[in-house]
């Protein structure tokens, strides 16, 4: 078996591989370029020996992790980088890679947890479709919401708002309204410029929205119901949070309890404890998916509306720490509600979860 290190960069790879008694037989840096590419892995395809690859994650992984599947890689890891080092280099960073892979060769053969790497799940395409498709549409409501907070600022400089026919902003009677006001020259272009990119967002949001649905809506020979039609049974939850959250997520048997899940979106606080300083705790992580973050934010304030359970467990914590520091812990509990309908296949239960076979359940 051979062990590669690879420390990857957008216009080269830099690749140590290690044998079975853990000497480096081979340090290359290869260019990126699709016939480069190809004709190192054929070179290491002719070693007649199985290989596994270690690869930090980034944010142009998918190549890669493609290429090493078509030239039959036994094992591909990807992990977190870790803090650099005040001495760093391409070599250096490829040959730590394949040292601590073959440092941890028993451990894979055992089914082992990993020591001293992160290890990340390596999703399918399809769930990284999802991903996209679910950022895609939260960038395309970023900027509509920019172009309407533009809108609003031309009325309020020329005092107009009391003119709007209609109480609510985005309306068929208001936009025409838009399109019709008097303004001087250049708002008047600006006015139609920013009109013309509402409408255009409002088209590529429905497009999005079409496909999201689909998605969201298909399940698996033998299941009964997806993963995002599940979620999207909860309050401030649609099949396009759901769909957000379900692909992040993954498969729901990876995260071992509630708190797991957790830490895996970063809402629960870091500490600082170091010698007699104990209790510490500080803010939380915010590690982990940013956009699980906003949907869990958004879900909070629909649920503080719907579930009086909940609402109420609210109001004890705001009370005593203050209403920012409450709404996290909401965050933190419908994360737990989320690790436990996935997990046993219920949807949202109102009032706290429903008593199951052999397990005590508080109300």
């Amino acid at each position: 078996m051979l062990y590669l290190g690879i420390d990857q960069h957008s216009k080269q790879i830099t690749v140590c591989v290690r044998d079975e008694a853990g000497d480096v037989v081979r340090r290359r840096q290869v260019s990126t370029r699709p016939e480069k590419i190809q004709a190192f892995f054929e070179q290491l395809t002719q070693m007649d020996s199985d290989f596994m690859a270690i690869v930090e994650v980034c944010g142009f992984n998918d190549w890669l992790i493609d290429t090493l599947k078509e030239v039959k890689c036994a094992e591909i890891v990807l992990v977190h980088p870790n803090k650099p080092s005040k001495r760093k280099t391409d070599r250096l960073d490829a040959n730590k890679l394949s040292e601590s892979l073959w440092t941890n060769r028993e451990r894979f053969k055992n089914g082992e947890r990993l020591n001293g790497l992160r290890r990340v799940y390596i999703a399918s395409k399809d769930v990284l479709d999802s991903r996209q498709l679910t950022a895609t549409r939260k960038r395309l409501g970023e900027l509509l919401t920019r172009v309407k907070n533009r809108i609003h600022r031309i009325l309020h400089r020329h005092n107009l708002m009391w003119e709007y026919p209609t109480k609510t902003f985005p309306t068929k009677a208001g936009r025409k309204w838009l399109a019709e006001v008097s303004l001087p020259r250049i708002d008047r272009m600006e006015m139609d410029i920013l009109l013309d990119q509402w409408n255009l967002f409002d088209e590529q949001i429905a497009q999005l929205q079409g496909e999201i649905e689909a998605r969201a809506q298909y399940h698996q020979p033998g299941e009964i119901i997806s993963d995002a039609e599940l979620l999207a049974t909860a309050p401030g939850l649609s099949h396009y949070s759901g769909l957000a959250l379900a692909s992040r997520i993954g498969p729901i048997e990876r995260f071992a309890r509630p708190a797991s899940l957790s830490n895996f979106f970063g809402i629960t606080p870091g500490c600082r404890n170091s010698g007699n300083a104990k209790h510490r705790p500080g803010s939380i992580t915010k590690e982990g998916s940013s956009i699980a973050r906003f949907h869990l934010g958004q879900m909070v304030v629909h649920v503080l509306k719907q579930d009086e359970f909940i609402r109420k467990w609210y109001r004890k914590i705001k009370a005593r720490r203050g209403s920012k520091i409450a709404r996290v812990a909401v965050m933190r509990r419908m994360t737990t509600v989320i690790w436990h309908m996935l997990t046993h296949k219920q949807p949202y239960c109102f009032g706290g979860l429903p008593p199951r076979p052999g397990i005590a359940s508080r109300l």
